[in-house]
C-alpha cells in the first residue's frame, strides 16, 4: 500500500509562455456559456454593416437621378424627401442594431471578467504561504487589474471592431468587383493585404517593449505601494529622500520605455496612413478616369469615394485596434500565468472531513525545512491530549512558530506524520482543518475596516451582541465604547491606528468568537503591559478550559499551568515536563526562568 506522501498531488509545472492563440484558446470556455449571446450579437451586428453599406448604393442612386431640369415638380419630391427619409432610416437602422449589439452582449464582456477575476483571486487564496511571503504585492495587483481591463478589451474590439470591418469589407469587394472592373477590387485587395501585413509586422515587433513597459510599470508600482505600507519604518530612519530616489530611479526606466513604445508608434501610424492614402488616391484616380471615358457615372464616383471613406475609418481603426489587442492579449497572459502558479499544497483526490471528536493533537517525528539546506525541525515529538494545555518555549529561531504553521498546513511536512484524533491532516480537507483550529499570532494584522468587522471576522455572521461578548471577553469593549463611533471606529491599513496592545486584543476577540476545539496562542498577550496581560491571561484560561491549547511563549510565567512544557532548542526538544519537575531538574528551562526572574520579564 502506497503511503500518503506518495499519494499526494504532483504539483503543478509552471506555465511557459504560450502563444496568442494559446491565450484566445484559455478565453474561449468563460465565454461559452454566453453563446446564444454571441450569436444574437453577431446577427445584430451584421444587420448593422449591411445598413451601413446601403447609404453609398443610396448616395450613388439620388446622384443619378438629379439629371432634372429647373422647375419640374419631381426635384421637390426626390431630393427632399428621398434623401431625407431613405438616408435617415439607414442610419438609425445602423445605430439601432449597433446599441442592440452591445446591450446583448455586455453580460457576456462583464460576466466573463468577473468569472475570470474570481478564479484569479480564489486561485490566490489557494496559493501556499511560501508564495505570499515571496509575492510583490503591489505588482501582483498592477497585473491583476491590467488583465482584468485587458479582458474588456479583448472581446470589446475583437467583437466590435475586427468582425465589423471584415464584414464591411468583404460586402464592399463584393459590391467592387460587381459593379465594377477588377482593378476597383484589385487595388482595395492590395491595399488591404500591405496594409494588414505591415501592421502585423510592426507591432509583433513593438510586443516586447509593451512587454517591458508592463514589467518597469510593475516594478514602479511595487515599489510604492511597499514604501507607503512601510510608512512608518521610512520615517523611523528619515529615508523619505532615499525612497524618492528609489522610486524616481523606477519612473525614469519607465519613462524611456514609453518613449521608445511611443516611437515606434508613430512609425507605425505613419505607415498605415501612407497605405491608405495611396490607396485613396489609386481608386479615386481610377473612378475619375471611368466617369471621363463615360463608362462610370457621376453617382458611381460618388459611391466609390463613400466606400473608400467608409472603408478608411474603421481600416485606419483597425491598426488601432490590432495593437490593443495584442496588448490584451500580453495583459491577459500575465494574469493567466498566476492561474499557473502550483498550488503546493493541495488536498487529496480522496481526502475526507476532520472529524474532531476530542482534539487530541500528536507530532509525530516531524521533520520540515523552509529551505532543504537549513532543516528547521528535527524528528519533533509530542502530543496535546484532548482538553489539555501543552507550552513550547524556546529562544527566537527555535522553531516554535513553524510548529504552529505546521499545524494549520501552511506547509507539508517532510518526515513523520501530524494528527488530530488520529487522522493525518495531510489526508482531511484544509477548509475542515482550519476551521478546527483558532489562532491568534504574535503579529496581529487586521483589515482596513470597522472594529466590528474585524472581530466578526472570526466567524462572519455573527451577531452584535456576540461581537460585544468576545470584546468584553478579550477587555477591549471598554476601550472601543469610549470611541466616537464604537464598533464603526476604522482601524486603518493593516490596524496601523491601533496600538500594539489593542490589535492584540482584537485579535483575542477574533479568536474567541470562533470558539474553535484547538486553540494555538502564538505569543498570545506579548504587546500587553501586566495588568492588562494577567486580565486577559485568567480569561485566555478560562476560554481554554476543555479545549486542545497549544501555547508559544517567551514569557514562562504565562506557562506554568500547562500540563506540559516543551523547551525546544535549534529544532529539537531538550526538555519536557511540568513547571515544578523543570524547576527542579535545574537545566535549560530553570535557567531561562531564573534569567527572566531577575531582568523582571514575567
Amino acid at each position: 500500500m502506497r503511503s500518503l506522501a506518495a499519494r499526494l498531488p504532483e504539483p503543478a509545472p509552471a506555465s511557459s509562455a504560450r502563444g496568442d492563440w494559446g491565450t484566445v484558446g484559455r478565453l474561449l470556455p468563460y465565454l461559452w456559456r454566453y453563446r446564444w449571446r454571441v450569436g444574437l450579437a453577431l446577427a445584430f451586428m451584421v444587420g448593422a454593416k449591411l445598413s451601413n453599406v446601403g447609404v453609398p448604393l443610396l448616395l450613388k442612386n439620388l446622384v443619378d437621378r438629379l439629371d432634372l431640369k429647373p422647375g419640374q415638380p419631381q426635384a421637390l419630391l426626390v431630393v427632399p424627401l428621398g434623401l431625407l427619409v431613405a438616408y435617415g432610416a439607414l442610419r438609425l437602422s445602423t445605430s439601432l442594431f449597433t446599441e442592440a449589439r452591445e446591450l446583448i452582449f455586455a453580460k457576456a464582456t462583464e460576466g466573463t471578467a468577473r468569472s475570470i477575476s474570481l478564479q484569479v483571486f480564489r486561485h490566490l487564496h489557494d496559493l501556499s504561504l511560501r508564495f505570499h511571503l515571496e509575492r510583490q504585492t503591489g505588482g501582483m495587483t498592477r497585473d491583476i487589474e491590467r488583465g482584468t481591463r485587458a479582458v474588456h478589451s479583448l472581446i470589446s474590439y475583437s467583437l466590435y471592431s475586427i468582425v465589423p470591418t471584415l464584414i464591411e469589407v468583404v460586402l464592399v469587394l463584393t459590391l467592387l468587383g460587381v459593379k465594377f472592373d477588377v482593378w476597383f477590387a484589385g487595388i482595395t485587395v492590395a491595399a488591404l493585404v500591405v496594409y494588414i501585413s505591415f501592421t502585423v509586422v510592426v507591432t509583433e515587433w513593438r510586443t516586447k517593449f509593451r512587454k517591458t513597459l508592463n514589467e518597469l510599470d510593475s516594478v514602479a508600482h511595487s515599489k510604492a505601494i511597499d514604501s507607503l505600507l512601510n510608512y512608518e519604518t521610512v520615517k523611523y530612519f528619515n529615508n523619505e529622500g532615499f525612497e524618492s530616489a528609489r522610486y524616481d530611479e523606477s519612473l525614469e526606466k519607465l519613462r524611456r520605455a514609453q518613449l521608445k513604445s511611443q516611437t515606434t508608434l508613430s512609425l507605425l501610424n505613419t505607415g498605415q496612413q501612407l497605405i491608405i492614402a495611396t490607396a485613396l488616391v489609386l481608386m479615386l484616380w481610377r473612378a475619375t478616369q471611368g466617369v471621363v471615358d463615360g463608362h462610370m457615372s457621376l453617382g458611381d464616383l460618388v459611391m466609390v469615394n463613400a466606400f473608400m471613406i467608409q472603408l478608411y475609418i474603421p481600416l485606419n481603426f483597425l491598426g488601432v485596434v490590432y495593437r490593443e489587442i495584442k496588448q490584451a492579449l500580453t495583459d491577459i497572459e500575465k494574469m493567466f500565468l498566476l492561474l499557473d502558479r502550483e498550488r503546493e499544497i493541495a488536498d487529496l483526490p480522496d481526502a475526507t472531513e476532520l472529524q474532531v471528536r476530542g482534539g487530541a493533537v500528536v507530532f509525530d517525528d516531524v521533520r520540515f525545512a523552509y529551505d532543504p539546506v537549513r532543516p528547521i525541525l528535527h524528528g519533533v515529538s509530542f502530543e496535546i491530549p484532548a482538553g489539555k494545555k501543552v507550552a513550547v518555549v524556546g529562544p527566537s529561531g527555535s522553531g516554535k512558530s513553524t510548529l504552529a504553521r505546521l499545524l494549520y498546513r501552511f506547509y507539508d511536512i517532510d518526515g513523520g506524520q501530524i494528527r488530530i484524533d488520529g487522522q493525518d491532516i495531510r489526508a482531511v480537507t484544509q477548509s475542515s482543518l482550519r476551521r478546527a483550529i483558532g489562532i491568534v499570532p504574535q503579529d496581529t494584522v487586521l483589515f482596513n475596516d470597522t472594529v466590528a468587522y474585524n472581530i466578526a471576522y472570526g466567524r462572519p455572521g455573527a451577531g452584535k451582541e456576540e461581537v460585544e461578548a468576545a470584546a468584553r471577553a478579550a477587555h477591549i469593549h471598554g476601550f472601543i465604547s469610549a470611541t466616537p463611533l464604537g464598533y464603526d471606529t476604522m482601524v486603518g491599513e493593516r490596524g496601523l491606528k491601533l496600538s500594539g496592545g489593542e490589535k492584540q486584543r482584537v485579535a483575542i476577540a477574533r479568536t474567541l468568537l470562533k470558539n474553535p476545539p484547538i486553540l494555538i496562542f502564538d505569543e498570545a498577550t506579548s504587546a500587553l503591559d501586566s495588568t492588562n496581560e494577567r486580565a486577559i491571561q485568567a480569561e485566555l484560561e478560562a476560554v481554554g478550559q476543555n479545549k486542545t491549547v497549544l501555547v508559544i511563549a517567551h514569557r514562562l510565567s504565562t506557562v506554568v499551568d500547562a500540563h506540559e512544557i516543551l523547551v525546544l532548542e535549534q529544532g529539537r526538544i531538550i526538555e519536557r515536563g511540568r513547571h515544578d519537575a523543570l524547576l527542579a531538574r535545574g537545566g535549560r528551562y530553570a535557567e531561562m526562568w531564573r534569567l527572566q526572574q531577575s531582568s523582571g520579564d514575567q
